[in-house]
C-alpha cells in the first residue's frame, strides 16, 4: 500500500511543498557580486546542506532567505512570502517562525543555559513562566542536556555548547532551521552527535533544515539534497549519493579534499609582469 511522502500515512499520496522558494537570486555589496542567478528550493520536512569553499556565498544566501540583506535581483520566498517584501512587524512574524545556529554557537555568555533557551520564548510569546521552564527542560532533555541547564556557557564544553545553541534555535518549534557551520571545531565524537541530533529534530518537529558546511562527509550521512557552490553560482545539486559518486572535476574535488582540481592553490597574479620586475631588481642589485 503506498503510503505519503510526508506523513507516511497508508493510502495517501501527498504532493512535496515547498517552504523556501529562491528564484534568480543575485546579491552584491557595492560593485562585488556575491551570488549570481541562483535557484533553490527546499522542500518541506528535508534538510537540505550548501556546499563549496569560503566566500563563495552560502553564509549570504542564509541571510537573504532571514531577511538581513536584500536581494540586487530576484526573490526568496519562504512559506509563500517574498522576503524583501514584508514590512517590519511581517519580517519580524516571520523570523519568530525561523531557529539559527550561529557559527561556534553564539550564546549569550552572561546567561545561564536555561535563560539562554528562554529568552526566546519570554521575547515572543505570552507564556506563564511555570509553561516556559517546562518547555526548556524538554528542549534541553531533546539534546541530552537537561542535567545542564544551571550552567553557563563558559562551563560548557565545544560540544554541549553547540547542542545548548541547538536546543535554543529550536524553542520555538521553527518551521525552517537553518545552520551555519554548525560542525566547526567539534571533536569527532560531538561532530557525529550533532549530526545526529539535525537529523533528528527536523524529523520530529516536520521542519526544514537549512545546514551551511564544509564538512562534507559528516552532512552526507544525513542531508537529503546537496547544493554546491562556487564562485557564487551553483556548480552542481542532487541526492548525497549522487554527490558521492560525482564526476563533476569540482564536486569530486571538494567532496574527497583533493588538492589538485579546478579549485586553485595559487591566489591570481600577473605571474609574468611579477617576475619581470623581479628579474629587474635583481639585475639592480
Amino acid at each position: 500500500m503506498p503510503r505519503c511522502e510526508i506523513t507516511g500515512c497508508p493510502g495517501v499520496n501527498i504532493p512535496q511543498e515547498s517552504l523556501v522558494e529562491i528564484r534568480n537570486l543575485s546579491f552584491s555589496y557595492d560593485s562585488r557580486p556575491i551570488l549570481s542567478g541562483i535557484n533553490m528550493t527546499i522542500p518541506r520536512g528535508k534538510v537540505v546542506a550548501i556546499m563549496g569553499s569560503s566566500g563563495c556565498g552560502k553564509t549570504t544566501t542564509l541571510r537573504l532567505i532571514g531577511g538581513q540583506l536584500k536581494p540586487t535581483s530576484g526573490e526568496v520566498r519562504v512559506g509563500g512570502q517574498v522576503v524583501h517584501e514584508l514590512d517590519a512587524g511581517g519580517l519580524y512574524a516571520l523570523r519568530r517562525r525561523m531557529g539559527m545556529l550561529f557559527q561556534f554557537g553564539a550564546l549569550f555568555t552572561d546567561m545561564s543555559v536555561y535563560d539562554n533557551i528562554a529568552f526566546q520564548m519570554r521575547e515572543h510569546t505570552n507564556l506563564p513562566e511555570a509553561m516556559i521552564r517546562d518547555l526548556v527542560l524538554m528542549k534541553l532533555h531533546a539534546v541530552g542536556l537537561r542535567g545542564a541547564h544551571n550552567l553557563m556557557p563558559s562551563e560548557l564544553s565545544g560540544g554541549m555548547a553547540r547542542r545548548v545553541a541547538l536546543a535554543r534555535a529550536i524553542a520555538l518549534d521553527p518551521m525552517l532551521i537553518m545552520y551555519d557551520e554548525p560542525f566547526a571545531g567539534l571533536d569527532p565524537i560531538s561532530l557525529s552527535i550533532v549530526g545526529e541530533l539535525i537529523r533528528k529534530l527536523n524529523d520530529a518537529l516536520g521542519a526544514s533544515s537549512i545546514v551551511v558546511t564544509h564538512d562534507v562527509q559528516e552532512s552526507l550521512k544525513m542531508v537529503d539534497y546537496v547544493y554546491f557552490v562556487s564562485e557564487g553560482k551553483i556548480v552542481a545539486e542532487g541526492t548525497a549519493e549522487e554527490m558521492k559518486h560525482s564526476t563533476a572535476p569540482y564536486v569530486h574535488q571538494f567532496v574527497w579534499g583533493e588538492a589538485d582540481g579546478p579549485v586553485p592553490f595559487h591566489y591570481p597574479s600577473r605571474m609574468a609582469y611579477d617576475e619581470e620586475l623581479l628579474k629587474r631588481e635583481v639585475a639592480r642589485d
